[in-house]
């Protein structure tokens, strides 16, 4: 999110995170300003830590490299946060995937549509809530699949399937 609309709405999330009771910081590293993969925005809660790739379109879906969705996965394994990636379609709240959950075109890129963020995407609410209750719409294969890229950790993957 380089350009003036995508920090704009990187500190609209800041704010709205921080709204919703969390810890929050924008990693002043985002957007290229070093050589480390850092995410967009770090948040917690004192029992629920994220690290948060921040997207947002006026309409057309939202692409992330297979590189960006790594290093977030990478950066979060680290330092002991649950990975996410935010998106925000015009006119329309911010929602919330772990990155297995995400669409991986054949090119190896994730993609989210605005239909599948609006049916299947997290709310604020959700990640509040995040560790309360396991999501029952991991089936074992994505799960499996998932560890198998390299996207979800074993450890990551038990919790999910507990």
């Amino acid at each position: 999110m380089a350009n003036a609309k995508g920090d704009r709405r990187e500190r609209e999330l800041v704010n709205r995170l921080d709204e919703a009771g969390f810890a929050v910081m924008r990693a002043p590293a985002s957007g290229g300003a070093t050589q480390r993969e850092l995410p967009d925005v770090l948040a917690g809660n004192g029992d629920m830590f994220y690290a948060i790739e921040a997207k947002s379109s006026s309409g057309d879906p939202i692409y992330l490299s297979g590189e960006e969705v790594e290093a977030l996965v990478y950066f979060s394994k680290n330092f002991g946060a649950k990975p996410k990636i935010g998106v925000r379609f015009d006119r329309e709240n911010w929602y919330f995937f772990h990155p297995a959950d995400v669409h991986q075109t054949d090119g190896g890129n994730y993609r989210v549509k605005k239909e599948t963020a609006l049916e299947d995407g997290d709310s604020m609410d959700d990640l509040w809530s995040d560790g309360e209750e396991v999501d029952s719409e991991h089936d074992l294969r994505d799960v499996l699949n998932a560890v198998a890229e390299g996207i979800l950790s074993v450890e990551e993957a038990e919790a999910i399937l507990k």
